[in-house]
């Protein structure tokens, strides 16, 4: 089990998801290789291109984004994303919890739209995920 205790880490999820606070996401880490221990690394005002600069290849990691995007021209949405980070050099062992402190992780961070699973920083560019927030979205009258 992921060790998802630290108050920060949710202190961190209610200053994204609140209307008053211009942080749009943060990032959990491991506090080492070793440990199963999450703790807040970074969190950030930038959206995704931000956030997607923050990952590092050699590990797994956590994030939860709040992405703001026009549904048309007169309304905009904003919906939150869960994001899975696996990197191309994550170790092999970390790579074989990962499924079961998403749990954990869910727990902490319990209200988004999609789970976005990323192995590359490509996988995190902003308009295939738009799409799929659209179509979770329910009604699409503008024929997405």
């Amino acid at each position: 089990m992921a060790d998802v205790s630290d108050p920060q880490i949710n202190e961190a999820y209610l200053d994204v998801r609140s209307d008053k606070s211009e942080t749009n996401w943060v990032l959990l880490d491991y506090e080492s290789d070793r440990s199963d221990k999450l703790k807040v690394t970074q969190t950030g005002t930038n959206g995704l291109s931000e956030l997607r600069d923050a990952f590092v290849d050699s590990k797994a990691s956590f994030a939860y984004a709040r992405v703001t995007y026009s549904n048309d021209k007169e309304s905009q949405r904003e919906k939150f994303i869960l994001i899975v980070w696996i990197g191309p050099g994550c170790k092999v062992m970390r790579k074989a919890k990962i499924s079961v402190h998403t749990a954990d992780v869910k727990s902490v961070f319990r209200v988004y739209s999609i789970e976005v699973p990323a192995h590359e920083k490509n996988d995190l560019n902003e308009d295939p995920i738009v799409v799929k927030l659209r179509k979770a979205g329910g009604a699409s009258y503008d024929g997405v």
